[in-house]
């Protein structure tokens, strides 16, 4: 008898703890806990496939609250696009790398069908002047070749971004590109 218990007795403790346990498996993950700006947007590639038959018309940036931004406008409607961090931006055709300012370069690609010429600052020419940004350090050309279209933004470092397409305007569009100031709140280090 006193055998039958002790089995009982493990069985439940067993059966407690692994309900326990389950319990805590099967339970959502906790949310960032202080993101910046409520950001929980990530360091990883963002894009679309595809080739647009338009052409990059415009390249500007402007500096937010919470995060600087990058607009590239498309004289169509953007369907190949790809946003990503890289160690080192390298120019379309030629594969030489291009010197893009600060602690980390995002690769902004935009794949056009009519090459973009319009842009004829030189390979590592500055496109966009970023003094005064927070977080950006650089927009530099790297060039137009076979209908990809390639921008390097150097930022500060290796920080939250997010990526998409705005339609407009009229039979246009335009790649957003946002960078974060920070990680975590101020103060924080869980985010």
């Amino acid at each position: 008898m006193r055998r039958r218990v002790l089995v009982w007795i493990s069985v439940l403790s067993l059966l407690f703890t692994g309900t326990v346990l389950a319990g805590s498996v099967l339970a959502a993950p906790p949310a960032a806990a202080h993101p910046y700006c409520g950001q929980v947007w990530g360091s990883l590639a963002k894009g679309a496939p595809g080739m647009t038959a338009g052409q990059l018309t415009g390249i500007r940036a402007g500096r937010h609250t919470c995060y600087d931004r990058l607009v590239l406008d498309i004289n169509r409607p953007l369907t190949g696009w790809s946003v990503r961090y890289v160690s080192q931006v390298t120019a379309d055709g030629s594969g030489n790398v291009v010197p893009v300012n600060g602690g980390a370069r995002l690769e902004v690609i935009v794949r056009v069908g009519i090459p973009t010429n319009a842009f004829r600052v030189g390979i590592g020419g500055t496109l966009v002047n970023t003094t005064g940004y927070r977080t950006f350090r650089d927009v530099a050309w790297a060039g137009s070749f076979e209908g990809v279209t390639t921008i390097g933004l150097g930022v500060r470092a290796r920080l939250p971004f997010r990526a998409f397409v705005l339609p407009g305007p009229g039979a246009g569009s335009r790649l957003v590109v946002d960078v974060g100031h920070q990680w975590c709140a101020t103060g924080h280090t869980d985010c």
